[in-house]
């Protein structure tokens, strides 16, 4: 059983995560991240939702070392920033 996926948003939307560990936090949509196996679609957040990657040594980066990288959220937990704003609004 397979569902569509309505997209609400865009790459460049600025949108508002609802739901999780980052819950409050604004950025922009980088990219989509969608498998043609599963109904799973997930969004890439600017500054959104960081985790640490470790680097292993190389040419370029004789240290190693560590970065931070954006990781994806589904898409039902994040809502477009000016609907977030409107629904704040009608709750005070």
């Amino acid at each position: 059983m397979s569902t569509k996926f309505k997209k609400n948003y865009k790459v460049g939307d600025a949108v508002v995560v609802i739901a999780g560990n980052s819950k409050g936090e604004k950025g922009k949509v980088l990219s989509f991240v969608h498998t043609d196996k599963s109904d799973k679609c997930r969004v890439i957040i600017e500054g959104v939702a960081l985790r640490e990657k470790i680097l292993k040594k190389s040419q370029e980066n004789p240290e190693g070392g560590r970065t931070k990288v954006e990781t994806s959220i589904h898409y039902s937990n994040v809502m477009l920033a000016s609907e977030y704003e409107k629904r704040a609004a009608n709750k005070k």
